[in-house]
This record gives C-alpha cells, structure tokens and sequence, in this order.
C-alpha cells in the first residue's frame, strides 16, 4: 500500500466533498423531466438529502484503487457509479415507503403520503431506470451487475414479507433477508468503484466482500436504532419495525428470554403499547446481543481490507475502517 503523506486526511476530505458534489450534480440531472409532475416527485428524496453512504463506498473503493497518494478527483466513470447505486437506493425506499405506509421519509413527507402510492411506486420504477441506464453506459459487466443486486433487494424483501408479524423468525432468516434488502447495495456501491478502476480480481473481491460486511453492520445497527432512538433521530417514525410486524435480531434475541413479550406481538400492536414493548427487549440484554452481531460484521469487513494487500491506498482504508467503526457508535 502507498502510505498517505502528513496532509492525505484533509486531501482525502477535500476530494470527497468535490467529488460527492459531483455526485449530487449527477443526480439532479438523472431526475430531471420535461413534465412536471415526474421532475417533482423523482427529485423529492434527492433534494431532501441524505447520508450519500452508498456514493461514498463507490468513490472510496475508487480512491483506494487508484493508490497513488495523490488525492486526484474521481473519474467520471466512479462519479456515474456512485449515481447509480444512489437512484437504486432511492427508488427502493419510495417502493419501500409504499410497503410500509410511511408517512414521513427524512424528515420530510414520504411521497406516497404527498401524492399516492401509485405516483411512488412509477417514480420509484423511474429511478431504476435512470440507475440501470447509468450502469449501461459503464458496460455489461457493470449492468448485469446492478440488475442483479436490484434482484437480490427484491429477494431480500420479500423473504422479509414472509415473516411479518412472525415470532418465530429465525435469526438466520432475519440475516438472510438483511443480506439482500441492504448488505447486497454495499457490496455493488464498492465492486462498482474497484471495477470502474480495473483493480484485480482478488482486490475487488476483497472491496466486494467489504462491502458486503459493511452492510450487514448497517442494518443491524439500523434496526437498533429503531428500537432505542427517536423519530428526530432517525428522520422517521421509532419502533417503525414493531408497528409493521418487522422482527428484527434484538427482538428475535429479546423472545428468547421473555414469555411477556411473545405475549404482546405477533400481531397487529396499538401505537399506545409500543414504548412497553420497546422497553421489554431494551430489558434483557437483546440490544447488547446484536450489536455484537455487529462488531462481528465490523471485525469481518476490517479483515476483508486487510485481504486486499498492496493494491490499495492505506489512508483511503483507513477512512473506510473509521466509516465502519462510526457505524458502530452511531447508537449513542
């Protein structure tokens, strides 16, 4: 690996802030349209933000390929690829929000209660289209690629859909279904940003396998944090997943120790008992337990980097080791 030089953190900031910027300027231009209507709702999401994580892996991977030490801007073909995996994250929370009859997303209205669940679900079609025209111009590889992991996020929801209001879930069902739903976007936004920087083919599996780990990490994480944060926090509703008959690993943990609370779900719960429930699995160590779960994610894709060896800029995985420890301590 090439080692970073004194001032590689506040280069590797300058650039990502540039090239996300980019990134943004390619987003807007994907959503644009001639008829009002389809600009409004396909841009709704994208003006309102966001942690661009997915981007961020995209260029990343593409800044650790190129191991130069230069901190030179992205390549458009890396810019295009973080686009892409954006308007495929965003159009699976507008089809997302339609499942869960979410009122608010970011903060901000879900588009499905600004307009209507019809208008959500072709705009978030509209963005898959724009993601998969993206990742043609980038070449079959790339395009087989995101069509594939917008399978694997169907998948991934649809084993999710199976298991609703189920008490019984098991948590390799709940990993089974988060691998798709989420682990498997990480770990495209990553191979995209190492295959866009023609790395080998061991490397890009390592920044796959990263990736992959990373995801895993963030939902788990994720679904904590819907158990034990609040709505300002999360820019929707808290205990969401309970509402919704979503069982998650601390709850899957937390059954295993309370007959109280097999009691109280398995079906539909009023909103007025939902602190009581909450409460019940923040009360036997259940969160405790998955966030374990995952530090062991962490630890695995700390290690797949490692697996990369000398193909990769060292201050770039650091960055990335320090995205993934961030995840972590989000919870608090």
């Amino acid at each position: 690996m090439t080692p970073g030089s004194g001032s590689g953190a506040a280069i590797e900031l300058d650039r990502s802030t540039a090239d996300l910027g980019r990134v943004e300027d390619a987003l807007r231009i994907a959503v644009s349209s001639d008829d009002p209507l389809l600009r409004d709702v396909a841009s709704h999401l994208v003006e309102a933000g966001g942690k661009r994580i997915r981007p961020r892996l995209t260029l990343s991977a593409a800044y650790a390929a190129a191991a130069d030490g230069t901190g030179a801007p992205a390549a458009p073909e890396a810019i295009t690829g973080a686009a892409a995996v954006e308007l495929v994250h965003l159009g699976s929370l507008y089809h997302d929000d339609v499942i869960d009859e979410a009122e608010t997303r970011r903060g901000v209205p879900s588009v499905n209660a600004r307009w209507s669940n019809i208008v959500a679900i072709l705009a978030g079609d509209y963005l898959l289209a724009a993601a998969s025209e993206r990742a043609a111009s980038l070449g079959a590889d790339v395009a087989m690629l995101l069509a594939t992991t917008i399978g694997d996020l169907c998948r991934g929801q649809v084993l999710e859909l199976q298991h609703l209001f189920d008490a019984s879930r098991s948590e390799a069902a709940y990993l089974s279904a988060i691998s798709g739903k989420t682990a498997s976007l990480f770990a495209t936004s990553c191979r995209i940003g190492g295959m866009v920087s023609d790395v080998s083919p061991s490397t890009l599996a390592a920044l796959t396998a990263f990736g992959q780990h990373l995801g895993m990490c963030f939902q788990i994480v994720d679904d904590v944090l819907d158990l034990t944060g609040t709505e300002e926090q999360l820019g929707k509703p808290a205990g969401n997943d309970l509402l919704e008959g979503v069982y998650t690993l601390p709850v899957i943990y937390a059954l295993e120790h309370s007959a109280e609370l097999g009691d109280r779900i398995g079906g539909p719960l009023d909103p007025a008992t939902l602190d009581a429930v909450r409460d019940l699995v923040n009360a036997h160590g259940a969160v405790t337990a998955a966030l374990d779960v995952a530090r062991s994610e962490a630890k695995l894709a700390d290690e797949a980097l490692a697996d990369a060896g000398d193909e990769l800029d060292v201050a770039v995985c650091a960055s990335l080791r320090g995205l993934v420890e961030g995840l972590i301590t989000r919870q608090t």
